[in-house]
């Protein structure tokens, strides 16, 4: 079975699968249900997503508005990442905190993300990225807090960031707060 650990934020997890190495090379169980359901967890995934990215790369930070929010697991197949996921859920206790968690190759953890949180992920590697989701994406519910607000003090762990012209325009935690309050 795999360790489940709490994260800064209890409803962020992440989970360290058992790998088994011998001169072959090794294996690991990349999901189980029970992993969740033994949390009192019933997530259904109906989607997979893949992505590559070059070193110095930040992808975020992305969600799903209701009724298309998300649940994601998300893991790296190849190189490094530093995943972040931040609390944008109504009333919650650590609403605008982030979580930072370095997902490897190496390591083969995995980071639950539920809906609710804005989701990005800067690269410390050239890397392949894998998550599952558990509701469609819908490009009219997608949007995003800027990656650099201030307020948030993430430490993305790059210089000179690669990021898409439409992650740029994002706009800061405090602008989303105005006009929507939450999630």
């Amino acid at each position: 079975m795999a360790e489940i650990k709490e994260t800064s934020i209890p409803d962020v997890l992440e989970i360290l699968p058992r790998v088994f190495k011998d001169p072959r090379g090794s294996f690991f169980e990349s999901f189980r249900e029970n992993w969740f359901t033994s949390r009192g967890l019933d997530i259904k995934w109906v989607q997979d997503n893949q992505s590559s990215s070059v070193k110095g790369t930040i992808r975020g930070l992305h969600f799903q508005r209701p009724p298309f929010a998300q649940d994601k697991l998300v893991r790296v197949i190849k190189g490094r990442v530093l995943d972040v996921a931040v609390d944008l859920r109504k009333g919650s206790k650590t609403f605008g905190q982030a979580v930072c968690v370095e997902l490897s190759e190496e390591k083969n953890n995995l980071l639950l993300v539920p809906a609710g949180f804005a989701h990005g992920f800067s690269v410390l590697e050239d890397a392949t990225f894998a998550y599952k989701c558990s509701n469609y994406y819908n490009k009219e519910s997608e949007g995003g807090i800027i990656w650099d607000d201030s307020d948030l003090g993430i430490d993305w762990m790059v210089d000179n960031p690669i990021v898409s012209e439409k992650d740029a325009i994002l706009p800061t935690l405090k602008q989303f707060i105005d006009r929507e309050g939450g999630l």
